[in-house]
């Protein structure tokens, strides 16, 4: 399996590459993939600093995907503002990372680390605790995602 993430200057920036050169660069690599899927999301706020789409201090990214129920979905929004986010970004290894929001309540939280071993420490010492103070299980309908070990020859 393999994530790519692109991140887009502008909403014009995407608009104009999908109508000039998306269909074209897709036919080129037709047959060297399966089961694709494409989502889009709106940048809502960074995660500890300023999100910048650079990867050489990271070594790892947690990518979440999250289904939240259409009521619930400014509560969520609030509660990684205000609780997964102080968490996160308190946790020595998290570097950088942001938050999205696309339509039907669907969210995605991007968060990059020094390496594995950090993430661990910060996943076994906090997540249950942080998801009982934000009622995550009340908001969410599904939850998704991955740990993504980064592969420097193929960041761009």
């Amino acid at each position: 399996m393999a994530h790519v993430f692109a991140f887009w200057e502008s909403r014009a920036f995407y608009d104009s590459f999908m109508a000039r050169s998306h269909d074209r660069l897709a036919a080129a690599q037709a047959g060297t993939f399966k089961d694709a899927q494409a989502r889009l999301f709106d940048h809502r706020f960074d995660v500890k600093t300023g999100f910048e789409p650079r990867f050489s201090d990271a070594d790892l990214l947690r990518v979440a995907l999250c289904r939240v129920h259409e009521e619930r979905a400014e509560h969520f929004t609030l509660m990684q503002e205000k609780v997964w986010n102080p968490a996160m970004a308190g946790s020595p290894g998290m570097i950088r990372g942001l938050f999205g929001e696309a339509p039907g309540s669907e969210f995605l939280v991007l968060s990059m680390w020094k390496s594995s071993a950090e993430h661990g420490k910060y996943r076994t010492e906090r997540v249950e605790r942080l998801a009982l103070r934000a009622q995550t299980e009340a908001d969410v309908v599904a939850l998704t995602g991955d740990i993504v070990e980064l592969e420097p020859t193929w960041t761009v």
